[in-house]
């Protein structure tokens, strides 16, 4: 019998004729998010790019997406800087703090490769210090990860630490990272080290409002998991950044007042903005979130994806020759593996040639699979399918 699909996989002409499963890589723009970009668009060149006239579309297209981010992210308003992407929102504000020579960065050893080129560049200019963090080997459940998470973090932190890297969702293994109780370490800390998250897989697939409020940077991209356009972030940063953190590229959007160059900035998370950005993005990402809340509540949309990733993980360890990455079913819906006998680069492409798409990963080496609440139980048994024949 075919299953009933949600509505808003209806909306998404990217995934007929195809089994999609790379939604942390990019997840597909609904046609409503497309038309609301195109709207904008049309709106800006009707009244005049520079008119007077399109000013109140663009600050309500802006503040609107600001709010709706704010609430998604538990967070005032005030805190949130628009980004390009998760790097930028990682790195902008980094460059800005205080940082003084042999201070100490402990980096997990599952970050992406971008944040963490990112980071040995701010090191080497400041003589700072890095230090492992090791988390990618942790297959567990979630009181078993939190408390070796806590273990490693009591083992690499010193009295020089000054900043601590752990994203909220793992992009390679899909483990989840006790965000909360970190932070609650961290201000225990004689030095009250930052806490910087990478949330580019959890903004989307889970609950992030108590994780966001308590980590100094918080950063986001709507083009993965939220299924908005790309080119389009938010870094949620706590009251202390703000208050200690200096811009680091400047643009009129960073100023008090854009017609003065007179060095006031502003007090809040606009202090990271830098200058012109494609307004009609951001009516694209928040038509996806409203999409998204049009489905059910954070919780309730991440039932349905650990359903899914939940079939997944357990069919793939019926398979021979397959093992999915963690010990127990995954906490969302990043779903790794291996499999015994092809390269994972070499299946990736065999399968994309009869339209299904899933990714490999590097590091470690093994296979991704991501569910979403447009994944269906006919995409995962195909899936299955094809690597029972593997």
């Amino acid at each position: 019998m075919t299953e009933t699909t949600a509505p808003l996989r209806a909306l998404m002409p990217a995934l007929a004729g195809k089994t999609y499963f790379n939604y942390g890589g990019q997840g597909p723009l609904p046609s409503p998010s497309l038309e609301a970009i195109l709207h904008t668009w049309q709106a800006i060149q009707e009244l005049g790019p520079f008119a007077s006239a399109v000013a109140p579309l663009l600050a309500s297209t802006v503040e609107g997406l600001r709010q709706r981010l704010a609430h998604w992210l538990g967070v005032s308003p005030r805190r949130l800087s628009f980004t390009e992407n998760v790097s930028s929102g990682c790195l902008l504000p980094l460059w800005g703090l205080p940082w003084q020579p042999g201070d100490e960065l402990l980096i997990a050893d599952a970050e992406h490769p971008g944040v963490v080129a990112g980071l040995q560049e701010l090191a080497r200019r400041h003589d700072l210090r890095l230090v492992n963090l090791p988390v990618q080997g942790l297959r567990g459940g979630e009181e078993r990860t939190e408390a070796a998470v806590l273990a490693a973090l009591e083992q690499g932190l010193t009295p020089r630490t000054r900043l601590v890297v752990l994203s909220h969702l793992l992009w390679n293994t899909g483990q989840l990272m006790p965000i909360a109780a970190v932070a609650e370490r961290l201000a225990a800390h004689p030095r009250h080290p930052w806490l910087l998250v990478d949330g580019a897989q959890s903004f989307g697939s889970l609950p992030v409002a108590a994780a966001a409020s308590a980590a100094d940077v918080y950063a986001c991209t709507g083009h993965k998991w939220c299924c908005g356009p790309e080119g389009l972030g938010v870094v949620a940063l706590s009251e202390r950044v703000l208050a200690t953190a200096r811009p680091t590229l400047i643009g009129w959007r960073s100023l008090a007042d854009e017609s003065r160059g007179d060095g006031r900035f502003h007090q809040d998370g606009r202090r990271f903005e830098v200058a012109t950005s494609c307004t009609p993005l951001f009516a694209g990402l928040d038509r996806s979130l409203a999409l998204l809340e049009a489905e059910g509540s954070p919780e309730q949309r991440l039932e349905r994806i650990r359903h899914r990733s939940g079939m997944l993980w357990h069919g793939l360890g019926q398979i021979p020759g397959v093992r999915p990455l963690l010990e127990v079913p995954p906490p969302a819906g990043l779903v790794s593996f291996t499999l015994a006998g092809e390269a994972p680069e070499a299946l990736v492409r065999r399968l994309g040639e009869r339209a299904l798409w899933l990714r490999s990963l590097p590091e470690p080496s093994c296979l991704r699979a991501c569910t979403h609440i447009t994944t269906t139980a006919e995409e995962v048994e195909r899936l299955l399918s094809e690597l029972r024949q593997s």
